[in-house]
């Protein structure tokens, strides 16, 4: 399918570790897709904010500029779409 990405990451059943997206452009935003069953959270650091990251939420950030993470969750699977 036509995208305006140049890949797709899949991340299954991982913390993410406080980083920023290497291979983006500070000027544009990238998308984050949370499927399964967990209970996780997203942290934006910079601006001191936690998401409720449920599956079935989708966040847009400028992953190059934002340092962001998903700590260690309670229970279920987490599929992500990054």
């Amino acid at each position: 399918w036509p995208s305006i990405y140049l890949g797709i990451d899949v991340i299954v059943n991982q913390e993410t570790p406080p980083h920023h997206d290497q291979v983006s452009a500070p000027s544009l935003l990238d998308l984050v897709v949370s499927l399964g069953t967990h209970d996780a959270q997203f942290h934006i650091s910079e601006i001191g904010t936690i998401f409720n990251y449920k599956p079935g939420t989708m966040i847009y950030l400028a992953g190059k500029v934002l340092t962001h993470s998903v700590p260690k969750w309670g229970k279920g699977e987490r599929i992500v779409l990054a």
